[in-house]
């Protein structure tokens, strides 16, 4: 990404859904009078780059009430933002560095951790991607002699 969160010189990352696999998370209902203005919401923020990042996908949800089909947004593989292939470590170095208007790849990566450690979801992967940054960040600051 080259805006909000990085910029042309120093590019940063965001998360999305890939294909394969399963997530644990939150499943929202929007009420009936709402749809229309909220799905345009909802399209505009996922839509910001051309060729789309992220495209829009039926997926059917496990919720405590049976399954469900559900509107999600899943990365483009074709898109030349795709950086599935990254590794975990080669992820914590481009958050670590990367900042832009809205704030550092750190600092998203942080709020994503914790709003979904509250939401009563433990994910290892991101605790882990977090554990890599910040060891990224502290290993970049200058450091510190004795007296000083």
């Amino acid at each position: 990404m080259i805006r909000f969160r990085g910029t042309p010189e120093q590019p940063g990352l965001m998360m999305a859904l890939d294909r394969g696999g399963q997530r644990r998370g939150v499943l929202y209902e929007l009420p009936d009078d709402e749809i229309e203005g909220q799905l345009g919401k909802l399209f505009r923020r996922e839509f910001t780059y051309k060729p789309p990042n992220s495209m829009p996908r039926w997926i059917k949800v496990e919720t405590a009430h049976g399954s469900v089909a559900a509107l999600s947004f899943v990365m483009n593989r074709a898109s030349p933002f795709y950086a599935g292939s990254l590794s975990p470590e080669a992820v914590a170095e481009t958050l670590a560095r990367a900042c832009g208007h809205v704030g550092s790849g750190a600092e998203y990566l942080l709020n994503t951790v914790t709003h979904v450690e509250a939401m009563g979801i433990r994910d290892r992967n991101l605790w882990r991607l977090q554990a890599l940054v910040a060891q990224c960040i502290e290993q970049t600051r200058p450091s510190r002699t004795e007296g000083a």
